[in-house]
């Protein structure tokens, strides 16, 4: 079986424990490709490579730092086919999806990064003592350690080390243990453009990010992953006194209110519930309707659901592709199993078996109760549950009373209402009158067990820096 390598100090490495582990095609079940069970010998190599490229690339000027970012979002673009075929065979993704929408937003991504490096900003310089001339500077963490998901692999590690190496900090990443390919790829592409140690790539499994969290090197360590991940990686890197930054899990909620159009609310809200197969921690899944829309809204959904299609990746016209692994679509259908006898599935509900792979059908559940466990806990997949709200007070406290504060939706005609609605709601990010719609210039932030920090804007950039106060004295003066 063919194997993926570990990239560490500007070169393919193999893992010094000899281990690896297999990756699994979620579209037909089978076994491709090996990849390396990178132990904490490994870790050290990489922290090591990153900390010696550090005392140089903290160096480099914005405007360096800048040009290079600009090449390497341009020699990934070149290698699309390459990262496309490499994505989609490792996460089942349908090729058109990840082709035309996920991977353009990875190269935005980057270029905004690369703009935005020759743009940090901060106080004024200026004298605020008499006799006294202060100015501020912002300087590069250190080395970096970080920790991408399996829902979005290759996205994800553009959001971890796009705005690290933008700040001048280098970076160890470890992707997830079903999907490091893109990263490992990318790695690559990107090692012919950056010195050697700026990014390094470490492939393995939870012990091989609990070894990454727990060195010595990082300074900073950013983590997506679940709530149980954050709780962990913030006890680890306590002992340290290390910078954290997490980005958990999400149960969005959506508001829908009568005012609005219900079919095509209920056609838009089914893309972004369904989309990547719900595994997104903001994936439109908890619907609140208002009564006077209610029956009306979840036929337009449930007929939506119908329609959606899914498949193995070079399937034309697919909406989404298998979940990730045998051990997550399991977890799905135990949500389905333990449903309460008072919660009914409208359609879908099941595993689709048929092909191997880890397929789950398009899923709408009515009838749940607030504190059903399905409602409570982030399912992360192509399932939504649907709840009735008769007041706007009602939606509101529906939706804040979960302990996710990541993102919501309001949908709505009525500005007033969304003024009030959005104010009101106890999440990081609020859409209106759409979802899921991401952009590299904007915040993207939790609230309570959905973590803290940012993946994107310049508030990411800022958050892989620290900032020193310089003061001089003034002769004469």
């Amino acid at each position: 079986m063919d194997r993926v390598e570990n990239y560490i100090d500007g070169k393919q490495v193999a893992p010094l424990s000899g281990a690896y582990s297999p990756l699994v095609d979620p579209a037909t079940g089978e076994a491709y490709l090996e990849a390396p069970l990178s132990g904490p010998d490994d870790i050290d190599a990489a922290c090591d490579a990153a900390l010696r490229a550090f005392q140089t690339w903290r160096t480099t000027t914005p405007g360096e730092r800048s040009l290079l970012l600009f090449r390497i979002a341009d020699a990934l673009e070149a290698h699309r086919d390459e990262l496309v075929e490499a994505e989609c065979l490792n996460t089942g993704k349908p090729i058109h999806v990840f082709r035309d929408e996920e991977f353009p937003g990875a190269i935005d991504c980057l270029r905004f990064y690369a703009a935005a490096a020759r743009d940090l900003r901060g106080i004024a310089s200026g004298s605020y003592v008499a006799g006294f001339e202060s100015s501020m500077r912002r300087e590069p963490v250190g080395v970096c350690g970080q920790v991408a998901p399996w829902n979005y692999p290759l996205n994800m590690a553009v959001w971890k080390f796009g705005p690290a190496i933008a700040a001048g900090n280098t970076v160890v990443l470890k992707p997830s243990d079903t999907t490091p390919v893109s990263a490992l790829l990318a790695a690559r592409i990107i090692g012919e453009i950056l010195p050697a140690g700026v990014l390094n790539v470490v492939a393995g499994d939870r012990d091989t990010g609990r070894a990454l969290v727990a060195h010595p090197i990082p300074q900073l360590v950013s983590v997506t992953g679940s709530e149980r991940a954050g709780i962990e990686v913030s006890a680890s890197a306590a002992t340290s006194l290390k910078r954290v930054s997490l980005e958990l899990g999400g149960k969005a909620p959506v508001l829908v209110f009568a005012d609005t159009d219900v079919d095509a609310s209920a056609r838009d809200i089914g893309a972004m519930g369904f989309l990547n197969a719900g595994q997104d921690c903001e994936a439109a899944t908890r619907v609140l309707v208002e009564d006077a829309i209610y029956d009306q809204f979840v036929r337009s959904l449930v007929a939506h659901a119908k329609a959606t299609t899914y498949g193995p990746p070079a399937m034309p016209g697919t909406s989404y592709g298998a979940l990730n692994s045998k051990a997550h679509l399991d977890k799905v259908e135990g949500f389905l199993g333990r449903l309460p006898s008072h919660a009914t599935v409208l359609t879908g509900g099941h595993v689709d078996r048929t092909g191997g792979g880890f397929f789950f059908e398009p899923t709408v559940i009515e009838g749940v109760k607030q504190e059903d466990e399905i409602v409570q806990e982030e399912v992360f997949g192509p399932v939504i549950t649907v709840q009735r709200f008769s007041t706007e007070a009602e939606a509101v406290e529906l939706a804040n009373d979960v302990r996710f504060g990541l993102a919501a939706s309001v949908w709505t005609k009525s500005h007033d209402r969304v003024l009030r609605v959005s104010d009101a709601l106890d999440f990081g990010k609020v859409w209106v009158n759409c979802h899921l719609i991401v952009a590299a210039e904007m915040p993207n932030t939790g609230y309570k067990s959905s973590g803290h920090g940012n993946d994107t804007s310049v508030l990411a950039l800022e958050e892989y820096t620290r900032v020193k106060h310089v003061m001089s004295a003034v002769a004469g003066a």
